[in-house]
């Protein structure tokens, strides 16, 4: 964790941003719930038990820088809330994918490259250049489909 934390510091000192303790506080708890798609608010109320004095303008001002500077990626499922995760580039790992319950609202990560393929034959035969790509899907989790939940 401390070594993604001081890669987040010299992404910010490049643009003649701070790592500050508040900003910190956010980022360790971006990172300590990495496998989860949390809110602004629910980042918020986490910082708070750390940090009493860190208010929710605060949290929604770090998120905004973290995300301008690809620290983040924000991601909307649908339910009219802004999630946020950590990015991808800064673990090492490639960009994963989501399935979304409509039900429950169940989020699953699909950590395959589902589009690779895909990408490989757009960008040959529409000559484009393609720096990411994004996919939902959206259906009935195990649970509320009446099986058994198997993981």
């Amino acid at each position: 964790m401390r070594r993604v934390i001081g890669e987040v510091e010299k992404k910010l000192r490049a643009h003649e941003y701070k790592m500050t303790p508040k900003r910190e506080h956010v980022l360790r708890v971006l990172l300590e719930n990495k496998d989860k798609h949390l809110s602004a608010e629910e980042v918020y109320n986490l910082v708070k038990q750390r940090s009493p004095d860190v208010g929710l303008a605060t949290v929604y001002r770090t998120l905004e820088l973290f995300s301008n500077f690809n620290i983040i990626h924000t991601v909307d499922f649908g339910d009219g809330r802004k999630r946020f995760e950590f990015g991808a580039e800064n673990t090492g790992e490639h960009r994963h994918h989501h399935l979304i319950c409509r039900h429950c609202g169940r989020i699953i990560e699909v950590n395959e490259d589902l589009l690779g393929e895909l990408e490989e034959r757009v960008s040959r035969d529409y000559d484009f250049s393609i720096s990411d790509h994004e996919l939902k899907i959206y259906g009935l989790c195990c649970k509320c489909t009446g099986k058994r939940d198997e993981e």
